[in-house]
């Protein structure tokens, strides 16, 4: 710990070979932006470049299941490491991924769209704190095998997460049909919440109210999606007011909310470009705090 009471800190080399403390925790989302404007979590943003912006379009339908989705992706290189942000299919247009190559950290954390922001500060953090054992990551193996597989194999690891006894009532926030299958193994009851709405693989209603379901759940499932979309703070803010379990799943932000853990939220699991969905290979993720 630093002298600034809960804030953790690691020691990192800088040039000369001289080890400073850089912090690795922050007490909201606007903390840690804040934080990385000041230089406290790693390099001056101002002095890091973006080289390489992008988007990723998936559809998918597993087999055996009768519906299917898309998502898309806006991706910004930051040297090795590249930060991630989900948005709505056809929300991003060219010009809007092109004016981001070449711009440093500090102007993207600015930038009109929460989308660029969340990727800007997910690759500064992944690069300033990649997920390694020192940093609080845990490596967990995905096997190769079709996309249904690894998406059950990936939902099993995030379930393990969630903190609760069997019964309990989970708030999944961003359905994701495995993650569902997951918490009925565990014996879990949920409420599956998203903005789409609609029903689950099994018919199950899907509210578009998540703040209805914080008040009946004994826990809370979210996607890294929230960071996104701007809905994150208010589940973190319940989870911390009423120290219930908030696990994340996140390709959207996966060096970001590792550093929220203390502060709400109560495990991550994270999963850097390229997600489990592009390559049918064996893949890593990465899995902070909660049940070990």
């Amino acid at each position: 710990m630093s002298a600034v009471t809960g804030v953790q800190v690691a020691g990192v080399p800088v040039a000369g070979g001289e080890v400073v403390g850089v912090r690795t925790t922050a007490a909201s989302y606007d903390a840690l932006v804040a934080g990385v404007l000041r230089g406290e979590f790693g390099p001056d943003p101002r002095g890091e470049r973006v080289s390489v912006a992008f988007t990723t379009r998936q559809a998918v339908r597993h087999e055996g299941r009768s519906g299917g989705y898309r998502n898309e992706v806006l991706s910004l290189r930051l040297g090795e490491a590249v930060g991630s942000c989900a948005v709505e299919p056809g929300e991003l247009s060219d010009g809007a991924v092109e004016e981001c190559v070449g711009a440093d950290v500090a102007q993207l954390l600015g930038h009109a769209r929460l989308s660029v922001r969340v990727a800007a500060l997910d690759a500064y953090l992944l690069r300033a704190l990649p997920h390694r054992p020192e940093h609080g990551a845990r490596p967990f193996a995905l096997p190769a095998g079709g996309s249904l597989e690894k998406s059950r194999a990936r939902a099993r690891a995030v379930v393990d997460l969630v903190d609760a006894a069997p019964g309990a009532t989970v708030l999944v926030v961003g359905v994701v049909n495995s993650l569902l299958e997951a918490l009925r193994a565990r014996g879990f009851s949920y409420v599956p919440c998203d903005l789409k709405g609609g029903t689950t693989e099994w018919g199950e209603p899907v509210t578009t109210d998540a703040g209805a379901g914080l008040e009946r759940c004994d826990a809370v499932l979210a996607s890294g999606m929230t960071l996104g979309n701007g809905s994150f703070e208010p589940l973190r803010e319940h989870a911390q007011r009423h120290g219930k379990p908030l696990v994340m799943f996140a390709q959207t932000g996966s060096a970001v909310l590792p550093r929220l853990i203390g502060a709400g939220v109560s495990a991550v699991c994270a999963e850097p470009y390229p997600f489990f969905w592009l390559d049918g290979g064996p893949g890593v993720i990465h899995r902070y705090g909660g049940v070990r």
